[in-house]
């Protein structure tokens, strides 16, 4: 049909319409192979306009959004009210159409600027077209890909795609995730497995700015809200875990902190600036240190109090079963809690740099699936003993409470057969509606060499179903904590002190070894060679105050100091001890960039327990630095 017939026949078919009726209007298409609606709500004529060049149809929200297609692409142009029925259909492929109001395209995460969005619910649901805002989100996702995923925020609460009021959502991009279905997989075992408040997957394709920008996972933000997560207003909390969000990475944000007891970045997202008092951040820290404290001393009556355990045996199974190795950073970790009641792990969140994950080609790779035999927490995940066994010890300590292992054994031996089988054909109804022509608009999109949707969805199932086997072995294998009398006294029995030298020119790669002394650490806690075992040990880093620290080495054991001698993380590190295998003979070494005093002294401290008491030896360490030629 020529523009001008399709112009006559739009006003000929908006001529029909009462100044006062909103009506939804559907533009028909097959640009791009597909079927394309409009849900344009308009009050009369004076609503559309065609643009100056006679190209494109325009209407006359703030912005003046113009619908994505040429005139002389169009086939027809029909009109029609919303179903009046809604289907429920919520694994169909939606559309959604954003026009920012001066046109250009959204770069920024931290300013959001104003737009208008359509989205063609396609009789599953409600259409609406709405005023809103968008910036961009993420963090790796939005700096290292061209698929950028977005927040968008309407300027009045609404549902979407029959998914609760609100006024934040989220599109992400998934462009690491060629199958589309990582996040999609976790979403459906968090709701199977009853975790709270788990988000929902609703596909749609985006249009930004009249740009066809392909597939979007469209889901809700996580955040307070009664129809999100809904603790009170009062006295709810929602927390995270996250280096991005922490002291770290955020030094002047007023509401993060290291966590008390096992030094974690965490960020306080409720309360929020509307309800954040200043004593806010230090009072939940306070609160969330209760818990970590009552984990560190396997008091588990008081631990079943305080945290509730079944969220947190399901939270960290699924976290193993995908391998998502963000556990161990920890990032995107998120608990909740509502006044006096317990903590609950979750949201779920972030799942693509999961299922072992290539990350020597992390800027440009999307090769998942190769080992199904990695683990995050190891095959005893009180020692940590897996690839990432610098995972905070609050997810892991626990697992030295018998009654703890007992339940995570019975959690999975009640969901192995099913996990994958159930979630998996909840994902193919998706799966089946993006082969109807969105894959396709997808590819040629976003070309990725040497990667297919099919041979990539193939793999991820035979990956899940190999794992499960997997895990149901290694979680059958976790061994049991002894029953010897819980340990609920400390003794330090003694410190030795040893001198280490290190160049300063080799950095990471020394020659010398801290070498201590176990005869000496026997005779100081007191215990002959046959009342000691070597698994039962501890060696933690301490503060020059005493207190513990966390290892945030790639050893079962280690830290990294500061120039002070405090442990801490990489990135402000000095010099630093990783105690592997062998617990007598431990690495060392030094960031050069950031080293440049010539001794430091830091303390590791053994612990052992032995009849009710942790049994402790301190061992200080000097390290005197020699920089060669250097200076």
């Amino acid at each position: 049909m020529k523009a001008s017939k399709i112009i006559l026949s739009l006003l000929l078919a908006l001529t029909a319409l009462t100044a006062t009726a909103q009506q939804r209007l559907h533009i028909h298409t097959t640009d791009r192979g597909a079927h394309w609606d409009f849900p344009l709500v308009i009050d009369s004529i004076a609503d559309f306009e065609v643009t100056n060049k006679q190209s494109r149809l325009q209407f006359n929200v703030t912005g003046r959004a113009a619908v994505p297609f040429t005139l002389t692409s169009i086939d027809s142009l029909t009109f029609a009210d919303e179903p009046a029925v809604e289907t429920k259909d919520k694994y169909q492929v939606f559309q959604l159409y954003i026009t920012t109001n001066d046109g250009k395209d959204v770069t920024s995460k931290e300013q959001y600027k104003d737009c208008h969005l359509m989205l063609n619910a396609k009789g599953a649901y409600t259409s609406f077209s709405a005023n809103a805002q968008i910036r961009g989100r993420g963090n790796s996702s939005f700096l290292w890909y061209d698929k950028k995923p977005y927040r968008i925020k309407l300027n009045e609460k609404h549902k979407m795609l029959g998914l609760d009021k609100a006024k934040s959502w989220v599109l992400l991009a998934n462009y690491r995730d060629v199958t589309d279905m990582m996040n999609t997989f976790v979403f459906e075992m968090g709701h199977w497995l009853g975790l709270p408040y788990t988000n929902h997957t609703r596909y749609v394709e985006v249009f930004l700015n009249g740009d066809y920008r392909g597939l979007y996972q469209l889901t809700e933000q996580v955040q307070q809200n009664k129809n999100r997560v809904a603790v009170s207003n009062e006295r709810g909390i929602l927390l995270t875990l996250d280096v991005d969000d922490g002291p770290e990475e955020q030094p002047g944000a007023q509401d993060n902190f290291w966590s008390q007891v096992y030094r974690m970045p965490a960020a306080v997202k409720f309360p929020d600036d509307e309800y954040f008092t200043s004593n806010t951040r230090d009072s939940v820290r306070k609160e969330f240190a209760r818990l970590e404290q009552a984990i560190k001393d396997r008091d588990y009556p008081l631990v079943q109090q305080l945290l509730d355990i079944p969220s947190f045996i399901k939270y960290l199974q699924i976290q193993e079963f995908v391998y998502n190795v963000e556990l161990s950073a920890p990032r995107s970790i998120y608990l909740h809690k509502d006044g006096d009641g317990p903590w609950v792990m979750g949201p779920l969140w972030d799942f693509d740099a999961g299922y072992d994950f290539d990350w020597g080609n992390m800027y440009t790779g999307h090769t998942f699936f190769t080992d199904y035999r990695e683990t995050v927490m190891g095959t005893n995940p009180l020692k940590r003993n897996g690839q990432y066994n610098y995972v905070p010890q609050f997810f892991t300590d626990l697992f030295g409470c018998r009654e703890f292992v007992e339940a995570y054994k019975a959690q999975w031996a009640q969901v192995k057969d099913s996990i994958v089988e159930r979630n998996w054909a909840e994902c193919m109804k998706y799966a089946e509606n993006l082969r109807r022509g969105t894959l396709e608009r997808e590819d040629r999109r976003w070309t990725l060499p040497g990667k297919n949707f099919e041979t990539e969805l193939g793999k991820m199932h035979q990956w899940l179903l190999n794992r499960r086997d997997f895990m149901t072995q290694l979680i059958e294998n976790i061994p049991l904590p002894s029953d010897e009398p819980p340990v609920t006294d400390g003794k330090l029995c003694g410190t030795i002190t040893t001198n280490v030298s290190m160049d300063w020119d080799k950095g990471y790669a020394q020659t010398n070894q801290v070498r201590v002394s176990k005869d000496r650490v026997l005779s100081l806690m007191g215990l002959k060679e046959s009342e000691f075992s070597e698994a039962d040990v501890q060696i933690v880093p301490l503060f020059t105050n005493g207190a513990e620290g966390s290892n945030g080495t790639n050893g079962v054991f280690g830290g990294w100091f500061d120039e002070d001698g405090n442990p801490g993380a990489y990135a402000q590190g000095h010099v630093y001890i990783e105690v592997f295998q062998d617990l007598w003979n431990w690495n060392c070494g030094l960031y050069q960039w950031n080293c440049y005093d010539d001794e430091h002294t830091v303390t590791m401290q053994y612990q052992y327990p032995h009849e009710g008491t942790l049994l402790k030896v301190n061992v200080k360490v000097n390290f005197t630095i020699s920089y060669g030629d250097w200076w």
